[in-house]
């Protein structure tokens, strides 16, 4: 019989997790797996779990759960050698790598989607010893996310996320950050820095336009000046898909990206508190088989 480990995170779509829980069970049965149930109570259990799954043999593991779920069961497949494929049920508060996927954001469609018989290879990028899926950003701005409560999560979703970082915003607030890329070293004052794997970045879906989830890039954008006069441009240019192209924004693609700071910045990796810098960012390609709707 075939193995599935279901790894849920109970807190995650307002506390609504385990509901779910039992229709992907009986769907993973129906599909002829035997099934294993995980719920994580601390940081850090996600990431334990995919490893015993993967160790196990287990021929899929389904995350229940946001972002941050899904960053530490993805860095429990890194570097094993039995590496089972990947089913997704999105409770988050934004759920970019979904979004990216078009796996559905309603949490009975996408169960139903654990049933697809097809499997995408995608992308994963390495953060000096971990893996991230979706997105790392430096600066000011980056911190501030950081600091969103899990309680301003559930009750405002994405706009807990405005709600930090308009503050920032307000504040024009920048670091020092040194970059490099082939060949390459841009240094300068910066409120941001992002490095996406994928099309979506807290919950835009046109942010980074031109990334896709296997075209071997990291997608990489630096915010150069951020004052107020302006931020109702930048704004325009995220909702519109034409970042890159505004005046105060750089954009380049890397297979490989440096950034350092003569001042300690702290980054935010997937959603989440990352490290100090400095980091190395690179590309794994195609690195991670995820189930997506058959109609793709």
């Amino acid at each position: 019989m075939t193995q599935a480990t279901i790894i849920v995170n109970p807190s995650s779509g307002k506390e609504e997790a385990l509901d779910y829980l039992r229709s992907v069970e009986e769907l993973l049965q129906s599909q002829g797996y035997e099934v294993t149930v995980k719920e994580t109570q601390k940081e850090g259990d996600a990431t334990g779990y995919s490893i015993a799954a993967c160790e196990a043999g287990a021929d899929m593991i389904v995350s229940i759960g946001g972002d941050g779920t899904l960053h530490e069961t993805i860095n429990g497949l890194s570097g094993q050698a039995h590496q089972p494929k990947l089913g997704i049920i999105p409770l988050g508060t934004v759920n970019d790598f979904a979004r990216a996927l078009q796996i559905p954001l309603i949490p009975e469609e996408a169960v139903r989607t654990l049933a697809s018989s097809r499997v995408q290879l995608v992308d994963a990028g390495r953060l000096n010893n971990r893996l991230f899926i979706n997105v790392v950003a430096a600066g000011k701005l980056a911190e501030s996310l950081t600091s969103v409560s899990s309680d301003d999560k559930s009750r405002l979703g994405a706009l807990a996320y405005f709600k930090e970082g308009i503050k920032e915003l307000a504040g024009n607030a920048s670091y020092p950050l040194t970059i490099q890329h082939d060949g390459k070293t841009w240094a300068g004052e910066t409120p941001l820095f992002l490095a996406a794997l994928t099309n979506s970045v807290g919950g835009f879906e046109k942010l980074a336009p031109e990334a896709a989830v296997d075209d071997g890039l990291i997608h990489c954008y630096i915010i150069k000046d951020l004052h107020f006069f302006n931020t109702l441009t930048v704004s325009l240019s995220v909702l519109l898909g034409n970042l890159k192209n505004h005046k105060d924004v750089e954009y380049f693609t890397a297979s490989e990206v440096t950034i350092s700071s003569s001042d300690t910045v702290r980054t935010n990796v997937d959603g989440e508190e990352g490290p100090a810098l400095p980091i190395k960012l690179r590309v794994l390609p195609r690195h991670i088989r995820v189930v997506v709707p058959d109609s793709l």
